[in-house]
């Protein structure tokens, strides 16, 4: 089984008073080897822990002695030790499934690992899940856990999934809900499969079966250029229009069951149904922000706070799960905080009273940042949507600009003046087609995508 390796030891740490250094192979920990970072940081907590490490093919024991609960000062190499639990679906909508040949290796990697849904929110359909993983969340009390369910007919399920398995594996879910785990769960709705009266189904499916359910999302297909499959394709106004229908309908149901909202459309939706969204308050405190559920608001909540956001307060809370508070792992993965690697710093650039702001943005970033800025009084700011051309189709959020689509814009706009670029875009430093910000030819400004940012970095220039 491969062995976490140490990238980095925080300075006056437990482990550095130890002897321990960057590069080490974790062999063991007080005897026993850990197979992720769950386990790794339970082991860390002990107030004495004995490391076995290889440093340059020597082995090495070495005793760290400290308060128990304080951090061991350590980050490691992965947050999965043995191997991840890999996807046996196939489904026709699965996203790395339309992507183009030739991109960075992990973009490709399809993993249904409950250890990933806890550690970074990660959607699992829980086909591989067995007694054992049960047995492990229960007894760690690893929650929440993030569940798609994409229907709650068996056959219609099976079918989304390509898996014979899909048809029975919505089991385990009633069993994590038995054993008191927080569960959030998704629908992705693709036109003539699961939306009308199977989406209607789904949802009744979820009140009867799971009413414990503490959020679920309703969104969109995304459907890529380099879609092999016929029968996927994007919602038309009407399509889009009937799932926010019947996913309101469903909210006053839960609500008179349960008590909560529980379900909930994509912003993604309205938008694509040209219906106005949903008043932030009606978003219950925005647990599904992360899968495009309320981030309109909560982006407009934000900017328009102004100075109460730059104290700290108004912003949205943060659902990063296991990641917002151990150490050990680096913050890599779909709800971990994000690490551009770029910062304003990073790319200076003269700002005067005088120069023109343009926010560069992705063609649904472009029907709310207008009516926004507007109301914030920044009329004279420019929003500019990057056309997805790299995948096409009905691409269209921020978060998938690629550095081909931004030189592409770019290349027809003058160089003088400030370009604001969300950093939901880049990872590391890079955009998803492998290109940096120093590939860009025109000099852009990288600003965290929340309100507050933005509109500090816009009041920079006042």
């Amino acid at each position: 089984m491969p062995r976490p390796q140490v990238v980095a030891v925080a300075e006056h740490s437990p482990a550095e008073r130890s002897g321990v250094l960057p590069g080490d192979e974790l062999r063991s920990m007080n005897g026993q080897v850990p197979r992720d970072v769950i386990e790794y940081q339970l082991l860390a907590d002990e107030a004495t822990v004995d490391l076995e490490v290889v440093r340059g093919g020597i082995e090495l024991e070495l005793t760290v002695v400290k308060q128990a609960g304080e951090p061991l000062g350590l980050e490691v190499s992965a947050a999965i030790f043995d191997r991840v639990r890999t996807c046996d679906n196939h489904c026709e909508f699965c996203f790395i499934y339309q992507l183009p040949k030739g991109m960075r290796r992990s973009l490709y990697l399809k993993d249904d690992d409950y250890r990933l849904s806890f550690l970074y929110g990660n959607f699992t359909t829980l086909t591989r899940f067995t007694e054992v993983d049960l047995e492990r969340v229960v007894d760690q009390h690893l929650s929440p856990l993030y569940v798609s369910i994409h229907a709650t007919d068996p056959d219609v399920r099976s079918r989304m999934l390509r898996n014979r398995r899909g048809a029975v594996s919505l089991r385990w879910l009633r069993c994590l809900l038995d054993e008191g785990i927080e569960v959030h769960g998704q629908v992705v709705v693709c036109p003539g499969l699961n939306d009308g009266a199977v989406l209607h189904q789904t949802l009744a499916g979820m009140l009867d079966r799971f009413p414990e359910l503490v959020t679920a999302a309703v969104v969109p297909l995304g459907v890529s250029r380099y879609s092999n499959e016929p029968a996927m394709r994007p919602h038309s106004t009407l399509e889009a229009r009937a799932a926010v229908a019947a996913v309101e309908e469903w909210q006053q149901r839960f609500t008179r069951a349960v008590g909560r909202r529980v379900v909930w459309a994509s912003d993604e939706y309205y938008l694509l149904a040209g219906l106005p969204l949903p008043e932030a308050s009606e978003y219950d405190g925005f647990p599904q922000h992360e899968n495009g559920v309320g981030i309109v608001r909560a982006f407009e909540q934000a900017f328009e706070a102004g100075a109460t956001a730059r104290s700290g307060q108004g912003a949205v809370p943060g659902r990063t799960g296991f990641f917002a508070w151990v150490e050990g792992a680096p913050a890599e993965g779909y709800r971990a905080p994000r690490t551009t690697g770029v910062s304003l710093l990073a790319r200076p650039q003269a700002r005067s009273r005088n120069q023109p702001v343009t926010i560069l943005t992705g063609a649904y970033g472009e029907q709310v940042l207008r009516g926004v800025l507007d109301r914030g009084g920044f009329e004279g700011v420019r929003v500019l949507a990057v056309r997805n051309d790299f995948f096409g189709g009905n691409i269209a959020v921020a978060g998938l600009i690629t550095g081909e689509d931004l030189s592409r814009t770019l290349a027809e706009e003058p160089e003088a003046g400030r370009y604001l670029l969300p950093d939901v875009c880049l990872s590391k430093g890079r955009f998803i087609d492998g290109r940096s910000v120093d590939d860009i030819s025109h000099r852009v400004e990288v600003v965290p995508t929340d309100g507050a940012s933005l509109r500090r970095a816009l009041e920079s220039t006042r």
